[in-house]
């Protein structure tokens, strides 16, 4: 018996749908067992204060280190030359 194109095709779908079902209905039901038996979580409660904001501009003792690091990195993943990178400034990202 010969099988034919347009079966396996429909075989390999209709088990890729089946297991990825079995995976989503698995997934579903251990998030429920482990909800149950990791036991009641008090949420945490809003302090009635503001909330503290960061430091302004904080001083990097080793400033000349840190943007020597980043120029060599950027260096290394542009594929130049460090001398051909000026870094001007720098600002945290938060």
């Amino acid at each position: 018996m010969e099988v034919g194109n347009l079966f396996v095709c429909i075989m390999g779908m209709s088990v890729t749908f089946i297991g990825l079902t079995c995976l989503i209905l698995l997934t579903v039901v251990m998030g429920k067992i482990v909800r149950n038996f990791g036991g009641a979580e008090t949420p945490v409660k809003a302090t009635a204060g503001p909330i503290p904001s960061a430091p302004a501009a904080e001083a990097i003792p080793n400033r000349q280190e840190l943007i020597a690091a980043i120029s060599v990195a950027l260096a290394e993943e542009m594929g130049t030359d460090v001398t051909g990178i000026r870094i001007l400034s720098m600002k945290k990202v938060s």
